[in-house]
């Protein structure tokens, strides 16, 4: 490994596309169900990198080839190699069934105002993107803001060996990747190896005061708490205004009340921005500057989005759904004050045998929601029994969506990312 990690000092950029390959770079060659990256090494060669590393040996004749025993482990084991080397870099890592991105973007927001700081792009949560991440991390990085994602026991504790968090903080636990994890306890037992591992370092984690799953995981830790109890580390709460972005107002144990005005829809942000101010001002960033951080912050990636059409003002939040976050949701559209509502609402994947009873849960909810449309996507919310329309697929919808004449109306948008509800933005 040490050879190798003297290689990565000289070429410090590691990728796993051979289609985005920058000179002198150090591209791995990785291997899946569908693609074999072994087969790309020699273009990835061709095309400016200075060394390719394989773990097939008729891959590794040409010159600048290194072949391991297995690419993913190497590059996991340099990640975490050169991770050790950066101990002025205090790392934060995040995870949670609703909620991580959002806070890993307003946590990273809040701490660049200060700080240098290095934070995972878009969502590469998992054993390949956190890697990719942390060897991207530099010496003057005095924070690195990391997200971690699991579908199923033990993926938490691999990327906290690899990662050697300093802080943990877990969103909260919902009925997330259910079929993963096989229940609602696996989600949290799953979940709680982030609390494990900042166990075992005696680090920190900041945790919402209010959630009791997390509070019963979190003995022995060293706490700082934040929530819309009185007196905590950070506490806030909502403003009581139902506009279609939030607004909050926070305070540390002993400073003055803070009013933000934030550019995010969903009241469920709270406790995202919130834990962003907590750490901010653990760390001593001056208040305006947590302040500017999160009035400032504009989310993206079809996440909590906010975008008016020439018909309509549309809701995006498409990129994931579980039973948790759809019913968040769909609670905070019911509350805020405008007029006509409809919901184009797509199946929940990953929620395995508890499918059928989440879905007609859901159903149920919208029933007490009164709004003035609703529209169901896909074969789980097909099978429910229901009042309103249904389609199949999202063709169907589409095929469908000029004949509705949806003008005039703000409009929820939330899916699992398999159903890309994203695409019904531009007939809407």
């Amino acid at each position: 490994m040490e050879q190798l990690y003297q290689l990565y000092l000289q070429h410090p950029v590691v990728t796993t596309d051979s289609r985005a390959c920058l000179p002198n770079s150090i591209f791995v060659a990785l291997r899946g169900e569908n693609f074999n990256g072994n087969a790309f090494a020699g273009k990835a060669l061709e095309q400016g990198c200075a060394y390719a590393i394989v773990d097939q040996a008729e891959y590794a004749e040409a010159p600048k080839t290194i072949l391991v025993d297995n690419c993913l482990q190497t590059l996991q084991e340099l990640a975490k190699h050169h991770r050790g080397q950066c101990t002025g870099t205090t790392l934060i890592a995040i995870t949670g069934s609703n909620g991580k991105t959002t806070t890993k973007e307003l946590v990273a927001s809040v701490l660049s105002q200060k700080y240098k700081t290095l934070f995972t792009q878009g969502n590469l949560n998992n054993a390949i993107g956190l890697p990719l991440t942390l060897l991207k991390l530099r010496n003057d990085h005095e924070f690195a803001v990391i997200e971690m994602g699991a579908s199923g026991p033990g993926d938490i504790k691999t990327l906290c060996e690899i990662a050697q968090p300093d802080i943990g903080i877990i969103t909260n636990v919902g009925k997330a990747h259910l079929k993963g994890f096989g229940s609602f306890e696996g989600v949290i037992k799953a979940k709680g190896e982030l609390y494990d591992y900042i166990r075992s370092k005696k680090g920190k984690i900041f945790i919402n005061h209010s959630n009791q799953f997390l509070q019963e995981i979190s003995s022995g830790l060293d706490k700082f708490e934040y929530g819309t109890t009185s007196g905590l580390f950070v506490s806030g709460k909502v403003n009581s205004e139902r506009s279609l972005y939030f607004s909050f107002d926070w305070k540390t144990n002993n400073s003055e009340l803070q009013l933000i005005q934030t550019q995010l829809v969903g009241e469920y942000n709270l406790e995202n921005a919130l834990a962003a101010a907590a750490i901010g001002s653990f760390f001593n960033v001056e208040t305006a500057l947590i302040n500017s951080a999160l009035q400032n912050y504009v989310p993206k990636n079809n996440r909590s989005q906010l975008k008016k059409t020439q018909h309509n003002t549309l809701i995006i939040d498409a990129y994931n759904a579980n039973p948790t976050s759809m019913y968040a949701s769909l609670l905070n559209f019911k509350n805020i004050n405008v007029s006509p509502k409809a919901v184009i609402l797509g199946d929940m994947l990953q929620v395995g045998e508890y499918s059928k009873e989440e879905h007609q849960k859901i159903v149920d909810l919208l029933v007490e929601c009164q709004l003035d449309k609703v529209f169901l996507i896909g074969e789980c919310f097909s099978s429910t029994k229901n009042q309103y329309n249904t389609f199949g697929t999202l063709s169907d919808f589409i095929d469908k969506i000029s004949e509705i004449n949806l003008i005039g109306f703000t409009i929820l948008i939330k899916a699992s990312r398999g159903l890309k509800l994203e695409r019904t933005i531009e007939y809407l």
